[in-house]
């Protein structure tokens, strides 16, 4: 599978010129920040490995693209999650549908949740400790290993930036474990935005220092407006989804994307120096969340 440079586009939104990174092109299969953040394994041998475990939701984008990369690899995957809805289940839909498709054995572990049982800890000791063939890859791609193919996009905005003679730029990306805007963050000069999509702006630290403690190199949290819950569905999501799609003709995620663009608004960078926005994917998670938001406030 051949990894291209994807492009960057400029759009206007709102009356402000905004470059994308369009990583939600990089392939069909294997696109956004989760094809960064496991280029290192599509790339490195997998000499004695027969299975890659992970875990986390059962639309998680990181789903769809381990299943794509353990097919590529000819691995199993054994993905855990903490719950499966019975709709879901009998109406399988974006990254479940197609991570089953690509034969991801998905693992209920409700039971285990039900019982306040720690699902990592819980693989950690009893899934992991009997695998002798397995590589383990934490939840949403945060593992140091994410920091190959992350420097790749790094370096790819450097040379963008040259070639087009921009030497002052901010860059902005959503966060969930935060492992691409540190990453991102280590390797340019420029100054590295975000916002935290799961969690609170704490959680986000967290995660910055479980990978480098070295906080001079951690990207800059912009506040958010309010609070919001990872998963719940708001309008104003919603909205600012299709008004980006009719004035760009560009389709963003829904769960972390809006949340992105609406920090950015109410953000001052928009105003400070040019901006790159990356795109990181994650659109097959759209077709289930747009049923949802149908359904809730569109009926």
């Amino acid at each position: 599978m051949k990894y291209i440079n994807s492009p960057i586009q400029e759009i206007n939104f709102e009356n402000h010129n905004i470059y994308i990174k369009r990583d939600d092109l990089l392939d069909t299969h294997f696109s956004g920040n989760k094809a960064r953040k496991f280029y290192y394994f599509l790339k490195h041998d997998f000499k004695d490995i027969k299975k890659i475990i992970s875990y986390g939701s059962p639309q998680a984008n990181s789903l769809y693209s381990l299943s794509v990369l353990a097919k590529i690899k000819g691995v199993k995957l054994d993905f855990y999650v903490s719950h499966i809805a019975s709709f879901l289940k009998d109406n399988p839909i974006g990254n479940y549908k197609e991570a089953i498709k690509n034969g991801a054995n998905i693992i209920d572990l409700s039971k285990l949740y039900d019982e306040k049982i720690d699902i990592l800890e819980y693989i950690e000791k009893t899934i992991l400790a009997s695998e002798k063939s397995a590589i383990f890859i934490e939840e949403g791609g945060r593992v140091k290993e994410a920091e190959y193919g992350i420097k790749i996009l790094a370096d790819e905005i450097k040379t963008w930036a040259k070639e087009n003679n921009i030497n002052d730029l901010n860059v902005f990306l959503p966060s969930g474990t935060g492992t691409t805007a540190l990453f991102l963050q280590k390797h340019l000069d420029f100054k590295v935005f975000t916002c935290t999509c799961v969690g609170d702006d704490e959680y986000l630290k967290e995660q910055f220092l479980k990978l480098n403690s070295d906080e001079s190199l951690h990207p800059t949290i912009l506040k958010r407006e309010k609070k919001y819950h990872f998963g719940k569905l708001y309008k104003e999501f919603y909205e600012i989804n299709q008004k980006l799609l009719r004035e760009t003709k560009i389709e963003f995620d829904l769960l972390y994307d809006s949340l992105g663009w609406l920090t950015l608004k109410k953000s001052s960078i928009l105003n400070e120096k040019k901006l790159l926005f990356i795109h990181q994917g994650g659109i097959l998670g759209n077709k289930s969340m747009v049923l949802r938001y149908k359904n809730k406030y569109f009926k």
